[in-house]
This record gives structure tokens, sequence and C-alpha cells, in this order.
């Protein structure tokens, strides 16, 4: 039989948390000390807190248990120091005991021991109480009763004492120094896991496509264990090498910004080192087993433009392929350029950027989304949307041959292509063709003129008459 808390009286568990405090002969804090708790959180499940907690020491050495702690602390970063006088208070120890307070972790350091057993005849109520010793405790119990075996649990297990280091909550016990019993501000700071954010985007494009709203989010996440009331909340975009702890004594050189009157920021922002950090300006409660967003920045009219694709490939410049598809997919692209003169200008941690849309009746529909990587000012956004609906394009290899080979490694091949574009739309639509053409290249011969936008890439910009098709034909010759 499995073990599960509903077959332990609850008389049981509530016996032992006296223990909890009685066997605790050291000195403890809780949330109920916490003067002051900051948080900073990255990108990558890691996050800095500073806890921050007000205490009456006694004299001479003894045992300090603070507890609602990071259940998922790294206990190798912690850090303990008073603030009030430092030179009076020394660490000697510290053991981070994460073994939590349950009945089957009680039940398995009991094995070997043994426990009473209390059982309650269904008709008197009388109890009787056995002694019996644990054998084990792996996918349910086994007991030794007298002269026999038993498995399950055959009644309320009573247990003499709370084994040590078995805590109800994630606790950071430290053998402290103190030269004279005071009141000290104790600071304790620690590197944890199970505190993330993102930075998610909401966009809403105009009727023309020239000009969107943009709400950026941060959405926080804690599973770490505790809670964090009324935080100091900062939060640091960007990619950490994690072989370096980072240090509470860095130093922080603020951004000296000029306001900006097309973009605000609701969060404070600062440059710290090759990151940036954001400051929430008021204290926030992360509680525990929480997702929560916070406002990160507000611009109501950012410049982009929208970009009709159609993406080629380069395996059909080397073979015969004839059809190379029709009604291909032309791709929706939205870009935008993070600048001051454009309505923008902020650092923009990675997250997902949704965009909507309003239709004819004014309401907001959604048109697609794209994941943006850290972008800080005066670069470019591209976002793909999805794929045009109207317009579409039907792609022809209309000639190839091989022209032999120059050298021992290095062939020649001439080949030609017919790509007919087709719009449905009650306007005109301009197409980006973007050919990736392979080794040394060039055009012999083409319908529309071309630009080279990179070394291996050809593109046509054609504009498509409303309910109209265009044809675009070009031959291109290629050596690699």
């Amino acid at each position: 039989m499995s073990i599960t808390p509903s077959r332990m009286s609850l008389a049981v568990c509530a016996a032992l948390f006296p223990l909890l405090a009685a066997g605790a002969a050291d000195t403890r804090s809780t949330l109920a000390d916490q003067k002051i708790v900051a948080v900073t959180i990255y990108n990558q499940d890691l996050a800095l807190v500073r806890d921050v907690r007000r205490l009456g020491l006694p004299a001479g050495e003894f045992s300090l248990a603070l507890r609602d702690v990071s259940a998922k602390m790294r206990p190798e970063t912690a850090l303990l120091r008073s603030l009030t006088a430092a030179s009076s208070l020394r660490t000697l120890e510290q053991n981070f005991d994460f073994d939590l307070l349950t009945p089957e972790a009680l039940l398995q350091k009991y094995v070997g021991r043994t426990v009473r057993i209390v059982t309650t005849h269904p008709t008197t109520g009388a109890e009787t109480v056995k002694t019996a010793e644990v054998l084990s405790a792996v996918q349910g119990v086994v007991l030794r009763i007298g002269d026999r075996i038993e498995t399950g649990i055959p009644g309320r297990i009573v247990y003499d004492e709370l084994p040590p280091n078995l805590r109800d909550r994630p606790t950071l016990s430290v053998q402290l120094a103190n030269q004279e019993a005071a009141t000290h501000d104790v600071e304790m700071s620690y590197l944890t896991g199970g505190l993330s954010w993102k930075a998610d985007y909401v966009a809403t494009l105009n009727g023309a496509d020239d000009k969107l709203a943009l709400n950026g989010w941060v959405t926080l996440t804690n599973q770490s264990g505790t809670s964090y009331p009324n935080a100091k909340l900062q939060l640091v975009a960007g990619d950490l090498n994690r072989v370096r702890d980072p240090r509470l004594e860095a130093k922080f050189a603020r951004l000296a910004a000029a306001p900006i009157a097309e973009a605000t920021a609701d969060m404070e922002r600062e440059q710290l080192f090759e990151y940036h950090l954001y400051k929430l300006a008021r204290p926030t409660t992360i509680a525990e087993n929480q997702t929560k967003q916070v406002a990160l920045l507000s611009a109501p009219a950012v410049s982009v433009r929208k970009e009709l694709v159609l993406q080629g490939n380069d395996y059909y410049y080397r073979a015969h392929h004839g059809d190379l598809g029709q009604k291909m997919k032309v791709g929706v692209y939205v870009e935008l350029a993070n600048r001051r003169a454009d309505g923008l200008g902020l650092p923009l941690p990675a997250g997902v950027m949704r965009v909507y849309k309003a239709d004819s009746a004014g309401q907001a529909v959604f048109v697609g989304e794209d994941r943006i990587e850290h972008t800080p000012e005066n670069e470019k956004i591209r976002l793909k949307l999805g794929d045009a609906f109207d317009v579409t394009a039907n792609k022809v290899q209309t000639d190839f041959k091989s022209l032999g080979r120059s050298g021992r490694y290095v062939y020649t091949y001439e080949s030609a292509y017919r790509i007919t574009l087709k719009n449905a739309k009650p306007e005109a639509a301009t197409v980006s063709v973007q050919e990736p053409i392979p080794g040394d290249w060039e055009i012999l011969s083409e319908s529309h003129k071309h630009t080279k936008r990179a070394a291996n890439t050809a593109v046509w910009e054609v504009t498509i008459p409303a309910k109209g098709e265009v044809e675009l034909a070009y031959r291109a010759r290629t050596r690699w």
C-alpha cells in the first residue's frame, strides 16, 4: 500500500510542529523579521536575493535558523553579515536544510527505528498502542510488530521525536559568534533558481499598416518555494556567463538619457556592465507559485513597414527541376527601427511580440506573432506574422544546362526561371522576391531590375496591380 498524507492522522502531524520549535534550540527567524527584501532576476532561471532582517541576537556562539528562504537556493553563494556591527558578528558554519517535513520523509527517517502504532476500536473508541519497528518505507511501509511482519499502516503512527535537519520549510542554519547581545540588521544574500521573467509585447497596427501602438509587459514567475513581500524588484536583460557569479558590490553606470516624448518606460532603466537593468519604481509582492505581470514600456506611435516576401532556395540552380511550385506562400513581415525618430528608442528585452489590428467594426483581431532577441537602441526588428492569403506565386524553371567544368572542381551552370505573381486584393501589392544564388553568379537577362542585397542574394521588388498578375523572368549563370 502506498503512503499518502490522508492515511496518517492529522493529529500526528500537528503534534510534530511543536517539535520543530522545541527541537530548535537555535534562534529562529521568519518573514516577520524581514525589514527589506530586494530581488534581482536574470533571464536564465537565476535570481539574486538580498534579505535584510532585524534580529535580537544573544552573545557567544549560537545557531540561527533563517526560515522562509528559497527552496532552490544555491547554498555555496549564501553570504550573511551584520549591517549594524559587522565586526562583532562572525559566521562559523552554515547549512542549508532542504529536506522538508512530510509524512513520507518522516517515515523514511525512522527506518531501523521504533515507532508506536495507535489503533482505535470502531465501537468503543478505545485506543490500543503497540510498538513497531520500521523495516522499509520504499513504495509503501513494512513494519515488524511483535513476531509479525506487516505491510501498510494498521493505525496512526506516533513518533517520539523529530529527526535532525528535517524542516517544515527550507531553512538556512548558520552557526554564529557574537561579541555581545544586541539587535542587528542582518543581511543575507544568495543566488537561487525558481525565479524567472520574460518580456511580452502587445502591438496594434493602424489602418494603413505604417504605425503601431506598442506596450511591453514583464511576466514574472515564482516557483522558488517562498514569497518575497514588498520586494524591491530589478530585472537584468542579457546573457550572462554562469561561471562568474554576479556581485552585489557591482557599480552601476546610470544612462544619461534625455526624456523621450514618443515612448515611455514604466520601469527605470540603467546600464549594468554589458547588460540592461530594469527597476520597478515601487515595491511589489512576488508570492510563492504565482505569475504576475508588470508594465515595462509604452510607445503609442511606432513607425513600421510592411513587406511581402517570396523567399527562394539555392538547390534548383544546380540541376533540372521544372515546376518549382504553384500557389507558393508569400510571407508577411513587419519591420520597425528601434530609434527615437521612429517613436521608440528603448532597449527591448528578448520576448514575444504579438500583433493585433482592428477590423471594420473596431474589434482587435490577432494577426501574428514572432520572437525578438535582446534589441538595443537603433537596431531593427523584423517580425514574420504569417503568409499572405490573397497574394500567391507560381514558380517554374524554364531552362537548365551545364556549361562544363573549368579547373578540377569548378562547374558552370545556366538556368532560367519564370515567377508568376498574382494579387487578388482590391489594391496594388508589392512583393520582394529574394533569391539565394550559390557560388559566383550573374544575371544574364531579366524582365525587372534586380539589386544585389548580399553576396549570395538577388532581390526583385515587383508591384502587382489590383486583381492582377505580373511575370518575373530571369536567366542566371552560376559557377561553383
